[in-house]
């Protein structure tokens, strides 16, 4: 649809000459409405893809087998780099396809590959290891029948009778033996609901103190990349960087590091620790919340000497004209965040499929993606808060113009509440008590 929306006419508007001599046309409504609705299908589709393609990746090694167990802490890592990898090629050719021939092209490109990834998807569906569980209904519809079941337990139980009527009271017949077993079922079902419950609940504080993560992740494919736009992107005589391409470096960083973590420093740590994952999820996902903080206190650095470099040059003013600062200063910055992705963003995954109860697995990656969601959500409202803050006091942070703005300021301030975070994760991470690898609630069996 969105390469489609890209062919459509736009109707009767009035073009417009754009700087570079050719003309600019607004879209129409039908384009328009496409383009959102594009947008909602693939928000709505990746809801649901992925935590349960990870999940049931994840599913294919049986837990239980100790070699298989070790392949499945390294099948998250595998999936992340090709994850990457497939990032780092569409950051840099589709970027100039979109930017050079046009975004229809740009768009079809990844709708082919995508019908490709299904065929082949579709044609294993007879080899996959599939998991069954004892119950078919879903956590929604137990949770209603747990529901239901307290609230007619409240309405069946009435009040004892006054003593004055005990000599009344008439011998009742004892409940059949078929409806005692039915209440036990219901017991022990919600027993385990409350069970899975509690399973859940414990993972929030872990959940709550990686949202700043997720802010600080959230700059590297916004501000970062309007940082990129105002510097000098020249590559040789004609070369020229788009900015969005510069987040290719997160990816490289993550395809170029992960081999090296998993077949180098995860053997080596292993020996000191004899853990079969080298060190612990928890442990894993701290090394990364780290690297982020340094990550952010290198890009205040950087964009301090942007601001200083667009002053001396006279070009506070004039925020078309490049800034005499190549584009790789801003590189570590960039893949300080790619080897904290490789440390947290795949701890957070195998943490959140590992340590929830084994019948909500996917539920459990999807407790991960939120991290990021809402992290998102509260960058924009800090985001918005302070502009509308700064901007009272005459000077915003965010600043159309960046040779006025001070995302500097912005970068020391995630920072900082980074490093109040670590401390708050750095408790839970060591009070927090990981899940028996005892009885599996599910049995593996043959596609």
């Amino acid at each position: 649809m969105l390469a489609f929306s890209t062919l459509l006419s736009t109707g009767n508007h009035q073009c417009s000459a754009a700087a570079g001599g050719g003309k600019t046309c607004p879209p129409s409504t039908l384009q328009v409405a496409f383009f959102y609705i594009s947008l909602y299908m693939v928000a709505v589709a990746q809801g649901g893809h992925k935590p349960c393609v990870q999940a049931f990746g994840a599913d294919q090694f049986d837990p239980s087998d100790p070699e298989e167990s070790v392949s499945r802490s390294s099948f998250f890592n595998w999936w992340y780099f090709g994850l990457c990898g497939g990032t780092a090629v569409t950051l840099v050719f589709l970027s100039y396809i979109q930017d050079n021939i046009g975004w229809g092209l740009g768009f079809g490109i990844p709708c082919v590959v995508m019908a490709c990834a299904l065929a082949v998807f579709l044609l294993g569906t007879r080899t996959y290891r599939y998991y069954v569980s004892g119950s078919k209904k879903g956590l929604v519809a137990r949770a209603g029948e747990a529901l239901a079941a307290w609230r007619s337990r409240r309405k069946s139980s009435p009040l004892p009778p006054p003593a004055s009527q005990d000599c009344y009271r008439t011998a009742t017949p004892a409940p059949e033996s078929s409806t005692r077993v039915d209440d036990d079922e219901q017991v022990v079902g919600n027993a385990g609901l409350i069970e899975q419950a509690k399973g859940i609940v414990r993972l929030f504080p872990i959940w709550a103190t990686c949202l700043i993560y997720a802010v600080a992740f959230a700059q590297s494919s916004t501000f970062f990349t309007k940082q990129a736009g105002t510097l000098d992107r020249r590559v040789g005589d004609r070369v020229k960087v788009p900015p969005a391409a510069l987040q290719s470096f997160i990816s490289i960083t993550i395809v170029a590091f992960m081999p090296i973590y998993d077949r180098v420093i995860v053997p080596l740590a292993r020996r000191y620790s004899g853990v079969p994952s080298g060190i612990t999820m928890l442990q894993r996902i701290g090394a990364g919340m780290v690297l982020s903080l340094v990550s952010m206190v290198i890009a205040a650095l950087v964009e301090t000497r942007r601001l200083r470099l667009a002053r001396d040059a006279g070009l506070v003013d004039k925020p078309s004209v490049p800034v005499p600062m190549s584009l790789w200063w801003m590189v570590p910055q960039y893949v300080l965040f790619g080897a904290a992705d490789v440390f947290t963003m795949v701890g957070l995954q195998e943490f959140f499929y590992d340590q929830v109860p084994d019948k909500l697995r996917s539920l459990g990656l999807a407790l991960y993606l939120s991290i990021f969601g809402v992290g998102s959500f509260i960058s924009s409202a800090l985001v918005s808060v302070i502009d509308r803050v700064t901007t009272a006091r005459g000077g915003s942070w965010f600043s159309n113009n960046l040779n006025r703005a001070h995302l500097d300021y912005l970068y020391w301030l995630i920072a900082a509440l980074s490093a109040l975070e670590l401390l708050a994760y750095g408790y839970f991470a060591v009070t927090f008590k990981y899940k028996s690898k005892g009885a599996l609630l599910a049995t593996p069996t043959a596609g």
